[in-house]
This record gives C-alpha cells, structure tokens and sequence, in this order.
C-alpha cells in the first residue's frame, strides 16, 4: 500500500494501485503522488523508460486509477511532511484502469465546499484523507468493542428490524405489509425489549452493534438511522454495569486514544449535575458553576429577583471569572435574545465587578454595598463577569447550563485534548408532560425504580429516582442505561403511573409480562451512540462526517436522492393510496 511504504523497502520492487493525487511535468521528469486509504507516494517517470511510458505518464491527471510497478529509492529531496517523504518508486510499468473527469469537489481535507455538495458527490468526499482516517478508525471502535465484550463473556445476537410499532419515545419510521395488508411494521428505535426478553431466555450477556431509527428533528449528532452498541446484564445491579463499562472505556481510550484513565470514573448524582452545571450532560472542562442566589434575593428590592422565588422559582449565576472585557453590551444583548429564544428565559441580568465600582443591568435597585453582596455569593473580584437568570427551575438551569458552555467555546476553553468522563446517577423516574396532564418515563417504561423509593409509586410519584446512568463525555451523553424492571407485579404498576390501563398494557407489552410469568434474572444494560462516540474522539463536530452514507438536516440522502417515491403499482400492492394536500 502506498502510505506504507518507507525507507527500509529501498532497493525492493514494487506493485501500487491507486488515484492520482497530482501531477508535475518536469521536462525529463513527470512526478505523480498515488493516494490509497493508507496515504501518498511520490512515483516518478524519467527518460530511461520507454517513450511509449513516459508519454502516458504524461497523460495522467488528477483522479485516474492506476497501478505501476517499480524500484523504490532514497528522495534527494526528503519532505517531512509525508509520512513516505524519505523514498519514492521509479517506475518500469503503468496500467491506467480508468480515467477521471475533473471532479465536481477537489480530493483534499481543506476543500471548502458546502455539505449538501459534499454529500452528493460522497464517493469523491470520502477518498480524502481525513474521511478515510474517520471510517478507519470507526472500525478500530467496533473491532475493540467486539473483542472486547466477547473476552467478557458476552454473546452477540442479532435482534429484528422489523417489529410492531411502539408507542413510547420518538416517532417511529413505519413499513407497510404486504400480505398483512392494512398492518404495519416500525422500525426499531431500540432493541429494548428483544434484549429484556433475551436475558429471560437465559442469554445472560448479551451485546449488538445494531441499527435503530427515529423520525425525529435533526442536529449535528443525529440521524434518521443510527448506530448503537448495545449491552444487556442478567444476575447484576447498578454497580455491576458500570464496572464492565468503566474497562471497556479505559481500554477504548488506551489502546486506540493512547490516553490513560483511572478507575473508578467520577459520579454525580442528576440533582446536583443540574444545580452545578444546570445540565444532566455536564461538561468539567472548565469552571462557570451555577450558584444559588435564593437566599440573597428572597426580599430582594429587584421585582424580578423577588417575584421568582415568591413563585416557588429559581434565582442563580454563573462567574465568567476575569472575562469581563470579553464582552460588550451587545454581545450580552444577543446572549440575553439567545437564551429566551430558545429556552423560554424572561431575561439575563448581569454584574461586571470593577476595580473600584460595581455596574449591573438592575443599578436602579441596588446600591454598591449590595451589589457587592451579590458578588461576594460567587467569588467576584475585579474584571469578573456575573451572569444572572430568574424563573421557573427547569428554565434556569438551562439558560445557564447553555449559557456557561457557549461562553466557554467563544473564549476557546473547550480543549478537544481533554477527555473528561463522568457517570450520572439517580435520574428522577418520571416526569411530568403539562400537554398530556400526566407522568412519562424520563428513561423508558422499563426503568427501575430505586428500592426505597417504590413506596412513593402510589404517594408521590415525582419524587421517586431511578436505577438509571448516563455515562457522559465532555458535556455530550455518550451513552445510557438503567436496571430494569424484572417483576411482572411492578411492572404493571408502572404502566398504571404512566396512564396506561390494563388492557392498554396488555396490547402494547403483552407478549413482555407474559414472559416475566416465567422466571426473570434481574438485569440491566446501557446503550453507546456509537456514531457520536467516534465523532468525539476523531474530533469532529458532526456525527456525518463519521457515516459513511450519511443524510442530510431534512433527512434526505442527497446521494441516492432518499426517499424517493412509490409507483401506483407498489401502492396498489400495499393496500395505499396517497391523499394530496
């Protein structure tokens, strides 16, 4: 291969096949670089071959696929900049297997072309380097990940893709049937039940890499169709989970990342990752912590302050220590549009701590010495940016949590070397939809709930805390899991908390509380993004740019020009007509 090529392969012939990087004609010398996966060689043409060569050599261009035998020799001129600048290849003899036309998108990592471009013409985009190295990589991943879980007694099985539509989570991509006709199948979101059900039959420990789809809005680290490596446990319990997981990371990171992680990884339980971070994705890179300004402001003389926690609200800020002069008042003004915007806020407030005076957005209210209380509940010293959020609890934590992470990325805090990982533990079980006047499985339906907090099912619901865990990377959820619920009794139970009745239940799980009529292990699992794991280790800020085939924002391949339109006759044999708007 081309990239592998180095000075101890001096004197030795050789065969390459690859694309044609550049070429240079230099009179009495044409020198080519051939690219393969592996990376470039320079080849060079001279007049000691034959005219008849040298003069195809000459007809090379950009993107022609060929193969050459030659001599491999030392280079005069040595380019440290190649991985293969020590030697170059003579070449004797040239087969071109085909030519190119000059390509829509130029082959190298620093083409600035748009995305939807780069996504049709996917086949050059991926002949660059940097996506190769991704796809590369990306398979390292899941060849560890099946070593790995195999050396720990894990069995992989393959679970359906086509399963009856559920009712829970995201929506479902539906596939119609064709002999039942009037039916339809979903596309599985997750393997939850087939897993659940495989540690019933007695699987014990079970893995899968496997596709799922959600029909859901897209970001940089969604798809349509998604790529989760997914885990089941039976006989364990939170902490059993977490100490397989924990070595499957810390040899992820040390024999592909080359980074060394102690064990045990950090927890923080989900109440406190929200009142610190206000995020359960909480990103330890940098400081900017939430603190409380409750009990400052309780009688506050600032209506807004007052009136937040009168309302059973929420008063906090976060120290942008020494940033101060980072930011102007507009700048302020769009993070104050930003974040109502988005998250509902009803404003940001601000303190900027000076040398010798202390300015706010609220001055009118207060006088020096009380601003200067305000700042001294957050560590202000002079060039400190105070930012301050009032409201409902749900809002200001995520203003603030979105607050502190965006500002740590302006200020250039955010160090794609560092690799913070953590666990969040004890999520709440459920919470409540204002819309549909009822709880809903923060996790799913299957969660368990902790032991103690069973009793509060029939008394307080809200207060009730999962066996559930996050496992987070850099202020991105890498994976999550819980232990599930294995007694037919509780399980009912928590279908009535969700609203479900009885029969309700029966339709939609049935065939899963008739199999926990017969014997069923406690047992647990977690599930990996895989797609968003690769995307953070390779750096990348989009999961497409670690996807071979990936979709579009509007879920479209624009490659294939997915989806694509069903003829009358396909319909006809479904059973379905489609009704204009």
């Amino acid at each position: 291969m081309c990239g592998e090529l180095n000075s101890a392969h001096i004197g030795q012939e050789v065969v390459l096949n690859g694309w044609i990087q550049r070429r240079r004609n230099l009179g009495g010398l044409i020198f080519c670089d051939l690219r393969d996966k592996t990376g470039l060689v320079q080849i060079v043409f001279n007049q000691d071959v034959p005219e008849e060569l040298f003069e195809k050599a000459d007809s090379l261009r950009s993107e022609f696929v060929v193969g050459v035998h030659g001599t491999v020799k030392e280079r005069q001129s040595k380019n440290k900049d190649l991985s293969t600048g020590d030697i170059e290849v003579f070449v004797d003899d040239l087969v071109i297997y085909s030519q190119a036309e000059t390509p829509p998108i130029y082959i190298k990592d620093d083409d600035d072309v748009s995305e939807n471009l780069r996504m049709k013409y996917r086949y050059l985009d991926l002949r660059k380097p940097r996506m190769q190295g991704n796809l590369q990589f990306r398979h390292k991943v899941t060849k560890l990940t099946r070593d790995f879980f195999d050396s720990c007694g894990f069995t992989e099985i393959e679970t359906p893709m086509l399963i009856k539509p559920t009712p829970e989570g995201a929506r479902d991509y539906l596939v119609p049937s064709r002999v039942n006709r009037g039916r339809f199948y979903a596309l599985p979101q997750s393997p939850q039940m087939f897993k659940q059900l495989l540690m019933v039959s007695g699987a014990d420990r079970y893995f899968q890499i496997v596709k799922c789809f959600r029909d859901e809005d897209l970001r940089a680290d969604r798809q349509p169709e998604f790529t989760q490596i997914d885990i089941e446990m039976s006989f364990v319990d939170v902490d059993d989970v977490i100490e397989v997981q924990e070595k499957y990371l810390q040899q992820l990171f040390s024999q592909l990342m080359g980074i060394e992680i102690s064990l045990p990884l950090p927890r923080i339980t989900y109440q406190k990752a929200m009142e610190r971070y206000g995020s359960d994705k909480p990103d330890t890179r940098f400081g900017f912590e939430l603190r409380s300004f409750n009990e400052k402001v309780k009688d506050s003389p600032f209506p807004v302050f007052a009136n937040a926690i009168a309302e059973g609200g929420d008063v906090r800020a976060i120290n942008i220590n020494g940033h101060s002069s980072d930011f102007s008042r507009k700048d302020l003004d769009r993070l104050q549009d930003e974040i109502k915007k988005t998250f509902g806020a009803k404003g940001l407030a601000w303190i900027r701590v000076g040398e010798d005076e202390i300015t706010s957005s609220f001055n009118k209210f207060y006088d020096q010495e009380g601003l200067r209380r305000l700042a001294n509940a957050v560590d202000g010293k002079p060039g400190d940016l105070i930012l301050i959020v009032a409201g409902e609890p749900g809002v200001v934590f995520d203003s603030l949590g979105y607050l502190r992470r965006e500002i740590a990325d302006r200020l250039g805090l955010l160090d794609d070397k560092i690799f913070n990982l953590l666990w969040v533990v004890d999520f709440p079980l459920l919470e409540y939809d204002e819309e549909l006047k009822r709880f809903k499985a923060m996790h799913h339906p299957f969660t368990s709930p902790k032991e103690e907090d069973i009793p509060l099912l029939d008394k307080d619901p809200a207060k009730v805390k999962a066996k559930a865990y996050d496992i987070v990377l850099n202020g991105v959820e890498l994976g999550g899991g819980s232990i599930r619920i294995h007694d037919r009794d509780l399980q009912s139970k928590m279908f009535n908390v969700l609203g479900l009745t009885k029969e309700e239940a029966e339709e939609k799980f049935g065939f899963l509380l008739e199999a926990f009529k017969y014997g069923t292990p406690p047992h647990g699992g977690i599930a990996y993004g895989l797609d968003r794991l690769v995307m953070l280790l390779c750096g990348e800020k989009s999961i497409r740019e670690v996807i071979a085939f990936p979709k579009n924002q509007a879920a479209v391949c624009m490659l294939s020009e997915a989806p694509g339109e069903a003829t009358k006759e396909q319909l006809d044999e479904l059973g379905i007509s489609l009704v204009k708007e």
